[in-house]
């Protein structure tokens, strides 16, 4: 159970050994590159390669579990801007087909690739804020029985899902 607390946006969760973390301040973090933790740390080794852990402060970052979240939300963030630039060129200058495929697409693949670091960022720092994923020291891992379950208790191959009347 999560409560509120104070105007600092913090969350204290049952449970936890640690005292609450700010929810603001770990997104701005994040979206500007840094460890949420620390903010002096780099998040990236790569381009949207997070890495293991902040070589500032050793806080563990491979936990987190941005997946293709941050892909849904730069395509809504490019799509307000470019459609919104699109719209209003339209309705002043009325340029040619030509010269909107020049302009518009170059421009989106242009946001696209320097907003999505920041937001994947963003993402990591909200989650670790908010201890999702393996950021909870005090969690226990859930260990789902899955395919290689079945391989492992001597079954040659995976069983047939059919559906019998």
């Amino acid at each position: 159970m999560q409560d509120r607390t104070g105007p600092s946006q913090v969350y204290r969760y049952e449970g936890s050994s640690k005292g609450g973390r700010p929810i603001f301040t770990s997104l701005l973090r994040g979206a500007a590159h840094k460890c949420p933790a620390c903010g002096v740390g780099a998040m990236f080794r790569r381009y949207l390669k997070v890495s293991d852990a902040c070589p500032h402060c050793g806080e563990a970052l491979h936990h987190h579990r941005a997946d293709d979240a941050p892909a849904y939300f730069t395509i809504v963030i490019v799509g307000h801007i470019v459609v919104s630039l699109v719209l209003a060129v339209e309705m002043a200058y009325r340029p040619p087909l030509w010269l909107h495929a020049a302009l518009w697409l170059p421009l989106t693949m242009i946001l696209t690739l320097v907003l999505l670091p920041s937001v994947k960022g963003a993402l990591v720092g909200l989650q670790w804020a908010l201890r999702m994923h393996g950021f909870d020291p005090d969690a226990k891992e859930e260990i789902v029985p899955g395919f290689d379950a079945d391989l492992a208790q001597g079954s040659p191959r995976p069983r047939r899902l059919d559906f019998q009347p």
